[in-house]
């Protein structure tokens, strides 16, 4: 599709996982987060495969304060190259469930900085050159929360809920030009973001990674690679609305005051 992959949110979970994995498959990388040292280890680590040709670039960005200085910073990077594979992974959710009237305004805001402005922006930056070129794939990495009602984490669900519907608008916009737009659907991954360990239903970001890269380029503008998840998505959509919502409020709660508990507790130990 190009030379070149672009990823943000590129040196924890899913998205260090996709830079290594493209990489292994030949692919340039640009790999894109706020910490130079974390973005220098992971280029050691690409470098150490030895894969003839491969480059790997870094900037650093903090997606939180995505403004105009700074969306300038990564474009001048990335503007000059042959892009065949954006992935748009940086985000952030909530601490742990909270009322949102529980969350600061900083919060809030860095929530809309860091998944909604980030993709759009990030998107918009390298889809023009891939129509030009003909060819090219942007996978969205959203979450499953964003396809149910989530109470407890609504502003997240409403986030990852835009980047679901970008992606249909964009797929089907752009698929004269041979532009796919993915939106990626995981319902929990062992990453820290996550704060799980892997299990049966919860797989390492490598694992996750090797089955989702197989989706890229295919005409799917929405799909959840690992099986076990799709399996729980598709039984989200046939098991009522209702009872869905009333299940979920009470797992968040229940994490609410786990969470709760252990904020306050290190808190008093401050």
């Amino acid at each position: 599709m190009g030379k070149w992959a672009v990823i943000t949110g590129a040196t924890d979970g899913i998205g260090k996982a996709y830079a290594l994995k493209l990489a292994s498959e030949g692919m340039s990388v640009v790999l894109i987060s706020r910490t130079l040292s974390k973005l220098a280890d992971v280029k050691h680590e690409i470098e150490s495969l030895k894969k003839a040709g491969v480059e790997v670039k870094v900037v650093v960005c903090d997606y939180s304060k995505f403004d105009k200085a700074a969306q300038e910073s990564v474009a001048s990077v990335v503007s000059e190259l042959d892009v065949g594979v954006l992935v748009n992974n940086v985000g952030v959710s909530y601490p742990f469930p909270k009322f949102f009237h529980e969350l600061s305004d900083e919060h809030v805001f860095n929530l809309m900085e860091m998944n909604v402005a980030s993709t759009t922006l990030m998107t918009k930056m390298v889809v023009g050159g891939m129509a030009q070129r003909k060819r090219g794939a942007i996978v969205n990495i959203a979450s499953a929360a964003g396809t149910i009602t989530s109470p407890l984490l609504a502003e997240y669900s409403a986030a990852k809920g835009y980047v679901e519907k970008l992606s249909r608008g964009l797929n089907a916009e752009y698929k004269t030009s041979n532009v796919k737009v993915q939106c990626q659907v995981p319902f929990y991954v062992a990453t820290k973001l996550a704060k799980r360990r892997k299990s049966i239903d919860t797989p390492t970001p490598k694992e996750y990674v090797d089955l989702a890269i197989k989706w890229i380029g295919h005409d799917d503008a929405v799909c959840s690679p690992f099986w076990i998840h799709a399996l729980l998505g598709y039984l989200m959509t046939v098991v009522p609305d209702a009872i869905v919502v009333s299940q979920t409020m009470a797992m968040h709660l229940s994490i609410r005051k786990r969470g709760m508990k252990k904020e306050a507790d290190k808190a008093k130990n401050n």
